[in-house]
């Protein structure tokens, strides 16, 4: 077994902010929707390696009424945790770092994405 994707979600007409933390925040590229699902709209994410195979796939789905996820939450694993810290802060997301050094083998930060979602962002250590 292995994970396809998880999905997120936003309010309707949140494509956009989800764009700036997933895309321009996490470093993610969005990727076009099947057609048939395009009208539903939301977007969707992936990163990949360097040889370009997919490491992580992540849709926002709109809900309406919507609510964010305040405690689940995806987690990504990424190579520089203080490079994507900064670029998060830069963009005006809130970066906590107090639990920085409570995941062995990791450091890691928790923030929120555009519309209130939960987020842990890791590296290895």
């Amino acid at each position: 077994m292995r994970l396809h994707h998880v999905q997120v979600a936003c309010p309707p007409g949140g494509e956009d902010a989800a764009r700036r933390f997933y895309g321009d925040g996490l470093g993610m590229t969005e990727v076009d929707k099947p057609a048939d699902l395009v009208a539903r709209g939301g977007a969707w994410f992936c990163a990949y390696d360097d040889r370009g195979a997919t490491t992580a796939e992540l849709h926002v789905g709109v809900e309406d009424p919507f609510a964010p996820a305040r405690k689940a939450h995806p987690a990504f694993v990424v190579d520089d945790l203080d490079e994507v810290a900064a670029r998060l802060t830069d963009l005006g997301f809130e970066v906590d770092e107090s639990q920085r050094d409570s995941f062995p083998g990791h450091v890691r930060l928790h923030t929120y994405d555009g519309h209130g979602n939960r987020v842990e962002v890791l590296a290895d250590i």
